[in-house]
């Protein structure tokens, strides 16, 4: 649908515009974020802190892995992530992989203007 399409567009360039700091970008947000090592360097770019190192490997397992790391670390920052498994982002779930990024915007883009 139309609404989804333009959120996965502006969430992506809201995403690059992080990335860029890094000198990485995604090319296609539900593609992107399923090996969950983009989503790790993401939540290092906003948090500033050193999250663990993703784990090598391209199997669905080590995907799994990066991605729980990622859920993990935002449980950890008291983000509350209803309903939301790594293997929804792995499997590149749509709805899901749009509220993980937009729950990742209002914690640090909103959280940090509201200060």
């Amino acid at each position: 649908d139309e609404r989804e399409s333009v959120q996965k567009k502006t969430f992506q360039k809201w995403v690059n515009s992080h990335l860029v700091r890094v000198s990485s970008r995604i090319g296609d947000l539900y593609v992107d974020l399923r090996d969950g090592k983009m989503l790790l360097k993401l939540l290092e770019v906003l948090s500033g802190e050193r999250l663990p190192r993703p784990t090598k490997g391209k199997m669905r397992i080590h995907c799994l892995e990066n991605v729980d790391k990622a859920l993990q670390f935002l449980r950890e920052q008291r983000v509350h992530l209803e309903n939301m498994g790594s293997h929804d982002i792995v499997d590149g779930n749509p709805r899901l992989s749009l509220g993980l990024i937009w729950t990742i915007i209002l914690r640090f883009q909103v959280t940090t203007l509201t200060i």
